[in-house]
C-alpha cells in the first residue's frame, strides 16, 4: 500500500456560530464543537484510507477559549499517524476576530478513527509519511499516545512500550 502525506487528508471546515448553537451566556456549546470536529476528522480519515471510517475515540480535547455567538470558526484536521487499521487525527480550531479578521487558535483535539469494510470489520490503511516539522512532531507523539493508551487499558506492558519506542525511533 502506497504511503500518503498528512496534506492529502487535510480537511478545513468553516462556519458561523448561530444562536441555536450557544449556551445562555452566548458561547458555543462544547458538544456542537465536538460534532464539528468529529465531521472534519471523519473526512480526513476517509481521505487517507478511502474506506468507511468510524470514530474509535476522542483522545484529547482542549477547550482553551470560549467561542462567542457570531464567530467564524474554522476546524482544520489531518491524519497525524496511521497504524494498522486506525488513524490518529489531529484537529486545530481557529476563530476569526470580527473586526480585524485575525485568526487565533481556540481549541485542539485528537481523535482516533478506524477504517472498516461494509460488514464493519477493520481493514488496513496506508502508512503515513510526515513532511513538515510539525507533522513529524505529531507523528512521533501519536506513537507515544497510542502506547500509553494501550498500557492504561492493560493491553500492553509498560516495558514493551519502551522497547517499541526504541524500535520506531532508531
Amino acid at each position: 500500500m502506497k504511503a500518503k502525506t498528512p496534506t492529502e487528508s487535510r480537511t478545513v471546515i468553516t462556519d458561523l456560530v448561530l444562536p441555536s448553537e450557544t449556551n445562555p451566556i452566548g458561547n458555543m456549546f462544547g458538544g456542537e464543537l465536538l460534532a464539528r470536529m468529529d465531521r472534519a476528522a471523519s473526512i480526513a480519515a476517509r481521505r487517507h484510507s478511502r474506506r468507511i471510517v468510524v470514530t474509535a475515540s476522542v483522545n484529547h480535547v482542549a477547550f482553551n477559549k470560549m467561542i462567542p455567538l457570531g464567530s467564524v470558526v474554522t476546524v482544520e484536521s489531518n491524519v497525524s499517524r496511521a497504524f494498522n487499521s486506525s488513524m490518529e487525527i489531529y484537529l486545530d480550531v481557529w476563530i476569526e476576530d470580527r473586526e480585524s479578521g485575525m485568526r487565533s487558535k481556540a481549541n485542539e483535539a485528537i481523535y482516533t478513527f478506524v477504517a472498516v469494510n461494509e460488514m464493519g470489520a477493520p481493514v488496513p490503511v496506508p502508512p503515513l509519511e510526515p513532511e513538515t516539522e510539525l507533522e513529524k512532531e505529531r507523528y512521533e507523539g501519536a506513537l507515544r499516545r497510542r502506547q500509553l493508551s494501550l498500557v492504561l487499558a492493560g493491553k500492553m506492558e509498560p516495558q514493551k512500550a519502551t522497547e517499541l519506542k526504541a524500535l520506531f525511533l532508531d
